[in-house]
């Protein structure tokens, strides 16, 4: 299965990153809700679980908030890698907005 590897930097507290961050699904699920369904997520402190469908194929990974980064990683069935370049973009793109 194809990973999905993202890294943005960030100069806010972790926790505040965290906070910020724990937004970032939801957020994606409202803006693109034809296109992501069926999310669920799981958090333990500074680390999140995920899951969901993005047009119509099932994406799972992880989030990890560190002291000056965010790690998102994930894996994508070989049919989406189509889509690889749109979704890691479409991510790092709200990712970097929240954490402004």
């Amino acid at each position: 299965m194809p990973k999905l590897n993202i890294t943005i930097p960030h100069s806010l507290t972790q926790a505040e990153a965290a906070s910020r961050i724990r937004r970032l699904l939801n957020d994606m699920k409202v803006e693109h809700s034809e296109q992501i369904t069926d999310l669920k997520e799981e958090w333990d402190n500074h680390t999140g679980k995920f899951a969901c469908s993005v047009m119509g194929f099932r994406v799972s990974g992880m989030l990890a908030i560190e002291p000056s980064k965010v790690i998102i990683t994930g894996s994508l069935p070989l049919a989406a890698m189509l889509f690889k370049g749109k979704l890691k973009s479409m991510i790092k793109g709200h990712a970097a907005e929240l954490l402004a």
